[in-house]
């Protein structure tokens, strides 16, 4: 095999001298703690450490844990309330419900008992209207069969609304001889009162009426 000139393997012996002494300060500074350099200047290596920052005091520490706390706590406290407030609200529209309900029937019983007076009050006057009816039917007839002169005077005794019932519902033929015998200021005032009766009681005319 043929030598190598001198230089050549001058030189190669030099770059594997490089090459260990590269690996060896390689795995040396990896061996150094982090941020140190071994060719870290000797300034910056005297220079000490900055200071760590100053841990937060102990006291702040329970006031975060005392707000952590209280929150929650205030928060159940305004639902509580809240819950509250409904089944109150709740309780109240209940009650005011019942109070409808019973008022309704006591109401439904009041009408009730209302429409059974009506129903006894129509009957009745029913019965006084036909009664009354029946009377009066049975005064005209009476008044009709008598003489006119003899039903006059009676008529000039009686009372005025009975003598204008009768004469107001006796028939004209029957009624004229009666009226036409009876006092003059009598007789006027029947007629005054018969004519007036028709009329609602405010277009009714019987001031100054002399009987």
């Amino acid at each position: 095999m043929a030598l190598r000139p001198l230089p050549l393997l001058i030189v190669g012996l030099a770059i594997v001298g490089v090459a260990k002494l590269g690996t060896a300060l390689t795995e040396q500074e990896a061996r150094l703690p982090a941020g140190d350099s071994l060719f870290a200047s000797p300034a910056i290596a005297a220079t000490p450490a900055a200071k760590p920052e100053a841990a937060p005091t102990m006291a702040a520490e329970p006031v975060k844990q005392e707000l952590s706390c209280e929150m929650p706590e205030e928060m159940l406290q305004a639902i509580r309330r809240e819950r509250e407030l409904l089944d109150e609200q709740k309780s109240a529209l209940a009650l005011r419900e019942a109070e409808v309900a019973l008022a309704s029937e006591k109401m439904a019983i009041e009408r009730a008992r209302l429409d059974e007076v009506r129903q006894a009050l129509e009957t009745l006057l029913a019965k006084v209207e036909a009664a009354q009816t029946d009377d009066v039917s049975r005064l005209v007839a009476l008044y009709s069969n008598m003489k006119p002169k003899e039903a006059a005077a009676i008529m000039n005794d009686l009372d005025i609304e009975v003598s204008v019932m009768v004469l107001g519902t006796m028939p004209e033929r029957d009624a004229a001889p009666i009226l036409a015998n009876l006092n003059p200021v009598r007789a006027r005032a029947i007629s005054r009162i018969i004519l007036e009766r028709s009329k609602l009681p405010g277009d009714q005319r019987l001031n100054n009426l002399k009987l």
